[in-house]
């Protein structure tokens, strides 16, 4: 161990501050698993919806319900203190996808 643990290492940062960025890069690793694992069991319930929706003939597309969430997710981006534009991006990316997956489901029951 070093004598003086605010000296720098040999890459120029120094011990407590290298401490803090790996305990917050680590912080980061365990969020980003956590969204990847939530958004594979988002994906698996729309699948289901593109198989119900299919099986009825409904539209792949909802544009009622999707404007609804993306009305709902800025809402929630708001008090939760992250910025409502890149939420509304990030659920717009999403549901263009699971549209595609709908439309896909629908191709193959016909």
């Amino acid at each position: 161990m070093r004598a003086d643990p605010a000296a720098p290492t040999e890459d120029g940062v120094d011990e407590a501050v290298g401490a803090e960025l790996t305990r917050l890069r680590e912080s980061i690793d365990n969020i980003d698993a956590a969204v990847v694992h939530m958004l594979a069991e988002r994906f698996k319930c729309t699948q289901q919806v593109g198989v119900l929706k299919a099986r009825h003939q409904l539209p792949p597309a909802d544009p009622g319900r999707e404007a609804r969430q993306i009305a709902r997710l800025r809402e929630l981006a708001e008090s939760a203190k992250l910025d409502p534009a890149f939420a509304e991006k990030l659920l717009t990316f999403i549901i263009a996808e699971v549209i595609r997956h709908h439309e896909t489901i629908a191709d193959g029951a016909r």
